[in-house]
């Protein structure tokens, strides 16, 4: 086993992916091939390693002959180490696997102590692996999670390209809470063992970086609404942050979201957007990430390939607040938060309503103003705004959306009725009297959908570094 020989083999033979040697194409061709060892297999005359390189959920199986003289060098080439293989791929006899390589040359970059490593060849638990998150990309869980991952994020790109939205790049940094909600993270350069403090007790923010207090954003979409205002359509796809004091399976503090907005755009264009964009999304996803799909389907026992393949086709259906209210009033399901007019709807009243009544997905308009986001529309009711969530099994809500309040004078008394500053927001303001249009736009959480499509449980395990409370590990 060499141990300086990298360059010079690279040299001899140009380094292949495992994705691309599992063909015929290479049979009986010398290959160069560099990966983790997966598992290591040792008997009398042969030793087997299984090594997977990361840019497919496949494997290749090596096979070094005791005629060899790598055979007697492999005491520093366990699981976990990094390696680089020249040999001759092969059609392989055993079960499992239709190439394998005969092994002529070994480089070993970095072992892994076989007593400390903790992924060795046995099953491990979900939450075992949260704990080593800086290594549960090697499995095969993960490795096909975060793959579908990128599946995903390239044909969120796809769909909105093709469709002539502009990708726009909004602030992480802001001075607005776009939800009104008030679980923000704050960011400052201030030193923390000698604030200033205001009469009032209250920290002095104008001594701060900005001069004011600043924030982590919880979205981007009222920055990509100015956007929309130049552009036509527009979208963003970026980091959002939220400091809400929640360790549910479905919350995160750091996530991702797509947010498209439209200008001259009314609330049944964002639902048709909505619709088409999951519809996209499920047909790309089946065709791209197929493999990772049955393994996570063969492995945690749900159905997910079928249900995706039918969105994909499929209509949804739509009901109002109001005509959901109805449904599960109806139910004689029995629900841990009782069922009345005016309440925000929870996972398990979302779930009934996809799960049991429509069996698909279900899109639910016309919320109460009061449990609904200050930008949101008002009907002519006066009592509910043009707003509509996505529902879709399993998950619940998916995507929430809206048609933007154009009207000045009444964007103005929405925002005092819910004790929202306009004066921090003239310039959003200013939108409505300059050249006001009716726009829509919608988000949808990268996450949430990756618990859809994967069949996971836990949010947690659809992100590569989750940051939850008391959760910053590396």
């Amino acid at each position: 086993m060499k141990e300086n020989r990298a360059i010079n083999l690279e040299v001899i033979v140009k380094r292949l992916l495992v994705k691309d040697v599992i063909s015929d194409e290479y049979i009986g061709k010398e290959i160069l091939v560099c990966g983790w060892v997966k598992t290591k297999r040792v008997s009398k005359d042969i030793v087997f390693l299984i090594i997977n390189d990361g840019s497919t959920q496949d494997t290749l199986q090596l096979i070094i002959f005791s005629n060899n003289s790598v055979f007697h060098n492999l005491d520093h080439c366990n699981t976990g180490a990094s390696i680089m293989a020249k040999g001759i791929l092969k059609e392989s006899p055993g079960k499992g696997q239709k190439f394998e390589m005969e092994v002529s040359e070994i480089v070993v970059f970095g072992d892994a102590d076989p007593e400390k490593y903790p992924l060795q060849k046995k099953g491990h638990t979900l939450e075992f692996l949260r704990e080593i998150g800086h290594l549960r990309s090697r499995t095969n869980t993960f490795s096909a999670i975060f793959r579908l991952r990128n599946v995903v994020s390239m044909a969120i790109h796809e769909f909105f390209q093709e469709r002539g939205f502009i990708w726009v790049h909004t602030p992480i940094i802001t001075s607005n809470d776009c939800e009104g909600a008030g679980e923000m993270f704050t960011v400052t350069s201030l030193d923390l063992s000698i604030l200033s403090m205001n009469q009032d007790s209250t920290i002095d923010f104008s001594q701060d970086f900005f001069g004011r207090q600043a924030f982590l954003t919880v979205s981007g979409q009222l920055e990509a609404e100015f956007l929309a205002m130049s552009f036509g359509k527009v979208y963003t796809f970026g980091p959002a942050f939220r400091a809400e004091n929640s360790n549910t399976s479905r919350h995160l503090s750091e996530f991702w979201m797509v947010e498209p907005e439209m200008a001259f755009a009314d609330l049944r264009d964002d639902i048709k957007l909505a619709e088409d964009f999951l519809r996209f999304l499920c047909k790309v996803i089946i065709e791209k990430g197929e493999k990772e799909l049955l393994f996570l389907e063969n492995k945690y026992k749900r159905i997910v390939i079928e249900e995706l393949g039918r969105i994909s086709e499929t209509n949804f259906t739509h009901i109002s607040y109001a005509e959901a209210i109805k449904e599960l009033e109806k139910s004689k399901e029995v629900f841990e938060f009782p069922i009345k007019w005016g309440m925000d709807l929870q996972s398990e009243h979302e779930r009934y309503l996809t799960e049991k009544i429509a069996k698909g997905p279900v899109i639910i308009t016309d919320f109460p103003k009061e449990i609904k986001a200050f930008y949101m529309r008002l009907n002519d009711d006066e009592k509910t705004v043009a707003a509509m969530d996505v529902l879709v099994p399993r998950v619940g809500e998916i995507i929430g959306g809206s048609q933007r309040e154009e009207r000045l004078n009444v964007l103005e008394k929405r925002m005092i009725e819910m004790g929202i500053s306009t004066e921090s927001l003239q310039w959003y303001l200013d939108l409505r009297r300059f050249g006001t249009a009716p726009h829509a736009g919608f988000g949808m959480g990268l996450e949430r959908f990756l618990q859809y499509i994967t069949g996971m449980i836990n949010i947690r395990d659809v992100i590569p570094c989750p940051r939850a409370p008391k959760n910053i590990g590396f």
